[in-house]
């Protein structure tokens, strides 16, 4: 049942303002959310959604402004304040430490203990805390251990490790930033129903997203951020895909698939029975020049695996890999590079960034042989500043400098460094893993748009996705896994969601194919 305006709001924002060198990331925003209700807060990547979500949370304080919780005002000092207000928060990317178990990151820093006895230091309850942690766990639909170390999850599994953390609070109110970018299908209607059970408890929850239709699955009114203002919003009963998107951009948005059929050129990239032992099995396909191959599977279904073992990032047991019909030795990202290739990695913050490093420094960082002298190593740095503005104007990359620490830019724009710092290097073959995740409908249509000028320009480019729409319409032919194997490959003419699945699953006699 959805919350009704003559409750009082258990979390209210009034006139919240927040600016950086720079950037005025908030102007006077203001929004409630009732007990009992799901709002959803959507925007494109520097809207200021998540400067306004680390202001509730205690990590920014805002410039002006207030916060009320059940009516009564607030102002979180730092995060652990924030938590003791009532206030939860999943954020997009992890908050985790990766050597210790899953029990510990749970209950970090607020770990049970046996009663302390003759005065003597406390000692962590280790059953309590694994069984508490196990609980938690099994809400959220996970089948890992809490005795498993966070380093050895994959990101599906430490996403459901950061949701059990939040859990863990008594909160009034809990935010989840983009909490759905790293799961399954199976996962998000797990998390669905988690939030649903809270909504029914009575707490308030703010769901981030950038995925429109989980907006109208789990919402009950939505609020839309524009450059730091927000312009608007509406009961869920009102909205419509088109209406959001005008909302968030500015504009209608014509074509979010911008696929181009463009000739295919040669071979430019064959794998043949690659496999590394206990994570991927006799892998073999080709790529053609202009071609855009699609890699679709369920998560644990080796995608990520493969195209690290490709490009030299996880080392193989077996198997052979081609450029131009021609065979190369690659053990390491180096030599994958000298022979034309370019990795997106899944986490752009922890693989592909030099976050504390300028966006200039990331863009010419894989591109340090061609922009310094041959005899003294010095970098080029006309050359260099040259190629980074290039690159950052081609891409559209909203930075105030080119000497902005990428650190401070949005996840979307983030996204964008790492396709410019690769498309400065010219590769021959461009290898996305989920190039789109955690970015808006305005960037996505941007990269989309980008893939199919690349293509059209002869770059082979092997695309890994976990949205079904954008694996469909963006692929010349799909390439699905299943268990670390190639369960198939289709062209897109013979491709639908269903066959996708029934062969991502390893029930393809269930449909005709």
């Amino acid at each position: 049942m959805a919350a009704t305006v003559d409750q009082t709001p258990v979390l209210e924002v009034r006139n919240i303002s927040k600016a950086f060198p720079g950037v005025q990331a908030l102007s006077n925003v203001d929004f409630k959310v009732y007990p009992n209700e799901v709002v959803a807060l959507i925007g494109e990547n520097g809207a200021g959604k998540s400067t306004l979500m680390k202001i509730l949370s205690g990590a920014y304080k805002m410039d002006s402004g207030s916060v009320y919780i059940a009516g009564e005002p607030i102002e979180p000092q730092n995060p652990h304040h924030a938590q003791s207000l009532g206030i939860s928060i999943i954020y997009q990317e992890f908050n985790l430490t990766p050597n210790q178990t899953v029990a510990t990151n749970i209950f970090l820093g607020r770990e049970p203990s046996f009663d302390n006895v003759l005065g003597r230091a406390a000692l962590v309850n280790r059953r309590q805390m694994r069984h508490e942690a196990a609980r938690l766990l099994e809400r959220v639909g996970a089948r890992f251990s809490p005795d498993a170390l966070v380093r050895n999850l994959s990101v599906a599994e430490r996403q459901m490790v950061e949701i059990a953390k939040a859990l863990s609070f008594e909160s009034r109110i809990i935010i989840m930033d983009e909490p759905t970018s790293a799961l399954g299908e199976g996962e998000v209607k797990v998390l669905f129903d988690i939030v649903r059970g809270l909504k029914e408890q009575g707490l308030g929850v703010i769901f981030i997203t950038h995925r429109l239709d989980e907006i109208f699955e789990i919402a009950d009114r939505v609020v839309v951020l524009r450059d730091g203002r927000q312009v608007g919003e509406l009961p869920i009963a009102e909205a419509t895909p088109p209406k959001l998107i005008a909302m968030m951009v500015g504009r209608p948005l014509v074509e979010m698939y911008q696929k181009q059929d463009t000739s295919k050129g040669d071979v430019v990239l064959e794998v043949r029975d690659l496999s590394r032992t206990g994570v991927i099995d006799d892998v073999s396909f080709s790529l053609r020049k202009g071609e855009i191959l699609g890699i679709a599977g369920l998560v644990g279904s080796g995608r990520t695996e493969m195209v690290r073992a490709i490009f030299g990032a996880d080392p193989r047991t077996s198997g052979e890999i081609f450029i131009d019909g021609q065979p190369v030795d690659i053990h390491s990202p180096n030599a994958a590079i000298r022979a034309g290739m370019a990795l997106v990695p899944e986490n752009r913050q922890l693989h592909g960034l030099v976050l504390e490093q300028s966006v200039e420094r990331n863009i010419v960082l894989p591109n340090l042989d061609w922009l310094s002298t041959g005899l003294t190593g010095l970098l080029k740095r006309g050359q260099a500043r040259e190629v980074a503005e290039r690159y950052v104007r081609q891409l559209n990359v909203r930075t105030p400098s080119l000497a902005q620490r990428v650190k401070l830019l949005s996840g979307g724009n983030q996204q964008k460094v790492v396709l410019a710092k690769w498309l400065a290097s010219s590769p021959k073959v461009l290898i996305l893993d989920e190039p789109t995740r955690g970015i808006d409908v305005g960037a996505k249509a941007e990269v989309h748009a980008l893939m199919s000028q690349l293509a059209a320009q002869g770059i082979g480019i092997v695309m890994i996705s976990s949205e079904m729409p954008e694996v469909l319409q963006m692929s010349d032919r799909i390439l699905i896994m299943h268990e670390g194997r190639v369960a198939g490959i289709l062209d897109r003419t013979r491709a639908t969601q269903e066959v996708i699945m029934a062969y991502a699953s390893g029930e393809t006699d269930a449909v005709k194919v």
